[in-house]
């Protein structure tokens, strides 16, 4: 005997679960705009609201209570219905495919009002008569003066009621985001209570779901259900460290991440741990992502830096994993430079021990030892983005500016390039740090390079710690030879703001120390808050990995109507052959394809039509040497 499966029905309630928005709240904004006790009343409704919502109160309490409050007239639903309409809730949205081909067993059953719920989910082919609400009632003058005290919606426990009525044969799943959704669970009407919160979550009602769905992709997601994209975005757990602006973690929760802080660098041991179940991990300069970390790393897919540098990453071994690395280069370029003026300014005045004197009440008003920048050789090594324009303005403020750098650099300006680091040192009356971090780089500046430099230089490093031997530093701030020096990175830095700086250049004369602050302004972490996240979203919908630092650069549009497939693979011979006789075998047909490849890694996306054998994706990652598969849409 053949089983027929039982008809499935979804019940979705409408504020705050199809919208994002409580319409009657928004009624209240439009009818009362103007009146200088809007926003009041408006708080005030809300709150009615949640109490009826809550169960706190009946629900015919709450309506009756709020329509007093309202003043709106009829002409007001249509404005309201303009703007719910864009207040669909970003998860609904996004799979509206759903709600057409399903439409025959979606209903919509709300404490809301049917004059502005049927013209909204009527877009998502749901018709009236499968839409139970509440009605209002109106005077000669358009008013709204009340609603229809029959309807079983304005009665409490009218959603059980509702649906009783119904009398649906089959498993009835309920979507909503208040007690009385829960309700129809509860009365044993509904096989499962899915708790929305996407826009508002009530307490509750959150331990008696049978599942809590942060997304509609949530719920599709674990009833095996067509969706838009291939996993919920709820379910990728965003880590980031180092007290990293909150503009990021806003970006990365409207993006629909989970995502949990913490305010300073973790330990090896410590970030080991955290990472197992972590899918994104942003951090700054501190925390080291060492191979061991890496082995943790179960779910990561993407590592931002937000800063500039990258060395304190791993970036092979998290290549051999898969996992994509995403900074900040230009970012906090202005940020540092300016530091870098202000700071050759200040020691060529001996400003800090001036300023220091005086605070300990010693007046010492005097030119010696007192000189302007303008006519100065100012030699910046390391001619990137941040020396470069450091060239641009120094040279505005009258400086004679040379630069070396190991990479072939066009030099800006009148800028001179030294055809040798020995050269600068001899020459540059002021000498300026910002090479990368890279291990080639340790040590860079020690004792015999600051015997080469003039008597009296001043001296900056705000690039990276392990570049200049502070002992050798030490010495010859202590013996003159260095007039001034500001230092904004050092060879160890506490992980966080509680542990003790030490440094043998504390308390040394004309010496500006600071705690590696100098991309650490509010318009340099705005910046690297927008820029980084959206590198990292990009990559995870996408597959563009256009800026990563270490996966091959692939930059190509989204599109519609298709599959896209990442796979990311060892370079070697076969693989392209491998991958296309699979799409061959199984008839599929490719939409677009695109490949690139670095010396030991290839990255491949492809675009496929969207009816296809779910099998060929164990055989795609059955594929030998694939690194990491993914499907995407």
């Amino acid at each position: 005997m053949q089983i027929v499966p039982k008809q499935k029905y979804y019940v979705f309630d409408f504020d705050s679960t199809l919208t994002a928005v409580e319409a009657f709240e928004e009624l209240a904004a439009i009818a009362l705009k103007g009146n200088k006790d809007k926003n009041k009343v408006v708080k005030e409704i809300g709150h009615i609201t949640d109490l009826g919502v809550d169960g706190t109160i009946t629900f015919t309490e709450s309506l009756e209570r709020r329509i007093l409050l309202l003043h709106a007239k009829r002409e007001h639903l249509d404005v309201l219905v303009k703007k719910l309409k864009s207040k669909i809730s970003k998860s609904i949205k996004s799979n509206k495919e759903f709600f057409r081909k399903n439409s025959e067993n979606i209903y919509v059953i709300s404490g809301g009002f049917k004059e502005f719920v049927d013209p909204i989910v009527a877009a998502y082919k749901i018709p009236s008569e499968r839409v139970y609400a509440n009605t209002f009632t109106f005077d000669e003058e358009d008013n709204i003066i009340g609603f229809d005290r029959n309807n079983h919606l304005a009665q409490p426990n009218g959603k059980i009621g509702q649906l009783k009525e119904l009398n649906l044969d089959g498993e009835i799943y309920v979507i909503g985001d208040g007690y009385s959704d829960y309700q129809m669970r509860e009365a044993g009407l509904a096989h499962k209570f899915f708790a929305y919160t996407e826009n508002i979550e009530r307490a509750n009602i959150l331990d008696r779901a049978d599942h809590i769905t942060p997304s509609f992709d949530e719920f599709l997601y674990v009833n095996k259900l067509p969706m838009n994209i291939s996993y919920p975005k709820n379910r990728i757990k965003v880590l980031l460290l180092e007290n990293v602006h909150t503009d990021a973690l806003e970006i990365m929760k409207e993006e629909g991440y989970q995502v949990e802080t913490h305010s300073g660098a973790m330990t090896e041991a410590e970030l080991s741990e955290a990472i197992k179940g972590v899918s994104v991990l942003g951090i700054r300069s501190k925390t080291m992502v060492t191979k061991e970390v890496l082995k943790n790393a179960d779910r990561l897919l993407a590592i931002g830096a937000f800063c500039i540098g990258t060395n304190q990453i791993d970036l092979d071994e998290a290549l051999k994993k898969g996992v994509a690395v995403f900074n900040a280069p230009y970012s906090n370029t202005r940020s540092v430079v300016e530091l870098a003026i202000g700071e050759i300014i200040m020691l060529q005045r001996n400003i800090t021990d001036k300023s220091k004197m005086l605070h300990e009440g010693k007046w010492d008003k005097s030119a010696k030892g007192s000189f302007e920048i303008r006519g100065k050789k100012l030699g910046i090594i390391g001619y990137g983005n941040i020396g470069s324009q450091l060239s641009v303005l120094a040279e505005s403020l009258g400086m004679q500016v040379m630069y070396y750098d190991t990479m072939e650099k066009l030099s800006l300006g009148n800028a001179y390039k030294c055809g040798s680091l020995r050269e600068l040192l001899k020459k540059a009356d002021i000498i300026t740090l910002h090479v990368d971090g890279s291990e080639t780089n340790t040590n860079l500046i020690g004792e015999d390079e600051f015997k080469m430099m003039k008597d009296g230089i001043i001296f900056l490093n705000l690039s990276r710690g392990h570049v200049v031997d502070i002992k050798a530093l030490e010495k010859y701030i202590k013996n003159g030879k260095i007039r001034g020096a500001g230092v904004d990175v050092y060879p160890y830095e506490p992980k966080t703001n509680d542990e003790e700086f030490k440094t043998e250049l504390r308390g040394l004369p004309n010496t500006i120390l600071t705690p590696h602050v100098g991309g650490s302004t509010e318009e340099a972490q705005r910046n690297i808050a927008a820029y980084v996240p959206e590198h990292i979203i990009k990559y995870i919908n996408t597959g563009n990995s256009f800026t990563s630092v270490n996966l091959p650069n692939l930059q190509l549009p989204e599109l519609n109507k298709a599959h896209r497939l990442l796979h990311l693979h060892k370079n070697v011979p076969g693989i392209m052959a491998k991958i296309n006789s699979i799409f061959a075998r199984y008839g599929i047909n490719i939409l677009g394809q695109y490949l690139k490849t670095t010396g030991s890694i290839g990255y491949l996306i492809t675009d496929i039509d969207k009816e296809y054998n779910e099998d060929v994706i164990s055989e795609f990652k059955k594929i030998d040497h694939t690194i990491r598969f993914r499907v995407l849409y």
